[in-house]
């Protein structure tokens, strides 16, 4: 990432963290101060969508060019994905416990998460296993591919055909209708946009890292 853009994307999370925790919110019924959770909880789960998508994206160039720059980006997006995800998870448990009474309610949406991550973790497994470092990257590869393709029902379809607590799901309205009110708006889009950019700035830190652990392996085995 270029350095302004490392800049603004900080700048944002700064002004998302603060105006976030001080600014007035509405009073909406049941949610009152936990709406203000909408500026951590939500853009943490669209940049791990997000981050999840270029992983895939690298992980389907692979498929057609097998270089191995292209394997490091695709598991490094697909690790800060999971991170996200996990911050996601525990940031939503928090706001059910004061929302919906405990941590766990077995939400659709809460149960579809928790098996999306596990599938991506699972992608991680898959990777330990295999020691030839052609044959894992192919192979993780077309894993990736499942993983994203199950993904998406699993959070974004299937809590919608079912009963669920969730805003916009089992007939629930969207925070697209409580949030009529601009105060939430001039820091939940900025929000999501920080929280990406973060996102993006430590997978790429990632892969610069993994690059270069990549090139002293080569020079310790040309040495041997």
């Amino acid at each position: 990432m270029k350095t302004w853009m490392k800049f603004l994307a900080g700048g944002i999370l700064l002004y998302v963290h603060i105006a976030g925790l001080i600014s007035d919110v509405p009073r909406l019924n049941i949610l009152n101060e936990t709406v203000r959770n909408i500026f951590f909880h939500v853009p943490m789960w669209f940049g791990m969508v997000l981050l999840f998508a270029f992983s895939l994206y690298y992980a389907i160039r692979y498929l057609r060019n097998p270089a191995l720059e292209n394997d490091i980006k695709s598991v490094e997006f697909a690790n800060v994905g999971v991170a996200f995800g996990v911050l996601g998870m525990l940031t939503g448990m928090l706001w059910a416990n004061y929302t919906w009474g405990s941590p766990w309610h077995g939400d659709p949406k809460q149960n579809g998460s928790a098996i999306a991550l596990l599938v991506y973790m699972a992608y991680f497994v898959l990777r330990g296993s295999i020691d030839n470092r052609e044959q894992k990257a192919r192979l993780s590869a077309v894993y990736n591919i499942f993983a994203f393709a199950a993904m998406v029902p699993l959070i974004f379809i299937i809590p919608r055909l079912q009963d669920s607590l969730h805003p916009g799901s089992g007939g629930n309205p969207g925070f697209n209708v409580y949030d009529l009110d601009n105060r939430l708006r001039l820091i939940f889009y900025p929000a999501v946009v920080g929280w990406f950019a973060v996102g993006v700035w430590i997978a790429t830190l990632r892969i610069r890292y993994r690059a270069l652990a990549e090139k002293n392996l080569e020079i310790d085995e040309t040495i041997r």
